[in-house]
């Protein structure tokens, strides 16, 4: 298990506890019924994110999170790209603080992984409520 986490352009490095990141992912995934394999965070700015958007998934908008799947069978592997600059726009539209949008970007990344998918009808509310349950697990072990 390995998981990895970088910056990229004008990003500076979100202050999140890595460790209990990488102990949480792992406990998320096992619910799943997956192991982690290699799990490399990106954080970036919007600039990034709509530069990545473009070059390997052809939108030409800005998101928060942008997910490239590398799992093999049960071995869930992957390079999570986030972008700090919509996480905290979409914090401030939704009413939420930085930190919690922030876990959960982070988390909604190693759902798609899991495959839970939200884009398609009734989608969004499966991957909501997976979202709320695995922040509910980080907030246990705290």
């Amino acid at each position: 298990m390995d998981i990895t986490f970088n910056t990229e352009g004008r990003a500076q490095m979100p202050d999140i506890d890595q460790r209990r990141i990488r102990c949480w992912v792992p406990e998320v995934a096992a619910s799943y019924g997956r192991r982690v394999g290699e799990i490399n965070y990106v954080f970036v700015d919007d600039e990034r994110i709509l530069e990545v958007n473009r070059q390997f998934l052809g939108h030409d908008y800005y998101t928060d999170i942008i997910t490239f799947d590398y799992s093999q069978g049960r071995i869930i592997s992957g390079d999570l790209y986030i972008s700090l600059d919509t996480v905290l726009s979409n914090a401030q539209k939704i009413g939420t603080t930085y930190d919690q949008e922030l876990r959960r970007v982070i988390i909604h990344g190693v759902l798609h992984l899991c495959g839970i998918n939200d884009k398609g009808p009734g989608e969004r509310e499966i991957m909501e409520a997976a979202e709320d349950k695995a922040l509910a697990l980080l907030q246990a072990d705290h």
